[in-house]
């Protein structure tokens, strides 16, 4: 055996030492990336859809908006039954009835009694009875975009959660980070939409304080993890939902057994030093484990600036281990 084979076989016997002291020192990748059943995207999005299914709203009536497309039959008079679409003024127009409907914000069912009304008083129709049926619904929409399955436009047709609107776009892709985040606009322009208040808001969520719109930050931890369905927040019309991607950090040199960027997927857990170094497969018999450092771009200068790393005193409790931001590279 020559000198080369028997430096890879210490090589790699080093490699796995350092491996499972790195899982022992950081509880286990289990704990680095959550419960076991959430280690795979897969297995993510499986409890993304099981979860939705639990929590799926009661159905009940939307209100009608700006574009919809609605199906009006009146019984015993087909002559009065057709299409008609809702302008972008909210209202209709229906044949024998002279004045505009408005009819942005009513549910169907408040329609149809409105239509009843108008059909009489207009001597149209003795005793109606009316039906109103959302053919087409457009004035809901629901933007998901960034880290999912695919990013679409969700039309709101009865109440709905960000679970269930997150299963609609194939749930989250591989690169996403560990929040959500909900953008809509203010309660003074939709009123139908809830204040976001102390008493609406989770605690684990934030929010940003603009006057025009609301953001709500919400983590995936907690949306998944937590038993609490007040993480699993109402969905509404005009609502922005986004998944951020995760930012990447890099581990070169020598001394690293595999170096390369690595994806921040942590799903709510801080990705740290050791664990960086797991990921890249630990340490080689080269690495001076002591004298290594992070480069993090500095947002003043723009310039990387360098942080000392000890990773032996990390390995050893006798220091603190070093969280890592996206972009660092160690």
């Amino acid at each position: 055996m020559s000198v080369g084979t028997v430096r890879g076989v210490s090589d790699w016997s080093r490699v796995k030492v350092f491996w499972l002291a790195v899982v022992l020192a950081t509880g286990g990748l289990q704990a680095a990336y959550g419960q076991a059943k959430y280690d795979t995207p897969q297995q993510t999005n499986d409890r993304i859809e099981e979860l939705a299914s639990f929590a799926r709203a009661h159905p009940v009536d939307t209100p009608i908006g700006s574009g919809d497309l609605l199906h009006i039959d009146v019984f015993d008079a087909p002559e009065l039954s057709r299409e008609v679409r809702v302008s972008d003024s909210g209202e209709i127009t229906y044949p024998l009835i002279p004045e505009r409907i408005s009819v942005s914000g009513l549910t169907p069912f408040q329609l149809e009694s409105k239509l009843e009304q108008l059909l009489v008083m207009n001597g149209l129709v003795t005793h109606p009875q009316v039906s109103v049926f959302v053919k087409e619904q457009t004035s809901q929409p629901v933007s998901v975009v960034g880290a999912v399955g695919h990013t679409m436009v969700y039309q709101v047709m009865r109440p709905t959660t960000l679970l269930e609107v997150l299963t609609a776009a194939g749930g989250i892709s591989d690169d996403a980070g560990n929040v959500v985040i909900v953008t809509r606009p203010a309660p003074a322009t939709t009123p139908k939409t809830e204040p976001v208040s102390a008493t609406t808001v989770p605690a684990g969520a934030t929010t940003d304080p603009a006057p025009d719109v609301q953001m709500i930050t919400i983590r995936l931890q907690d949306l998944l993890e937590s038993a609490d369905p007040k993480y699993n927040i109402p969905i509404y019309g005009g609502d922005t939902v986004s998944v951020p991607r995760a930012g990447i950090v890099y581990v070169l040199g020598f001394g690293v057994a595999q170096p390369g960027g690595y994806v921040l997927q942590s799903h709510g857990e801080q990705i740290t030093v050791l664990k960086a170094l797991a990921l890249a497969h630990g340490l080689t018999s080269f690495a001076k484990a002591d004298d290594a450092v992070i480069m993090r771009t500095n947002p003043e200068t723009g310039q990387r600036d360098p942080i000392p790393v000890h990773i032996k005193q990390i390995e050893n409790r006798k220091a603190e281990d070093v969280a890592m931001r996206s972009n660092d590279i160690l």
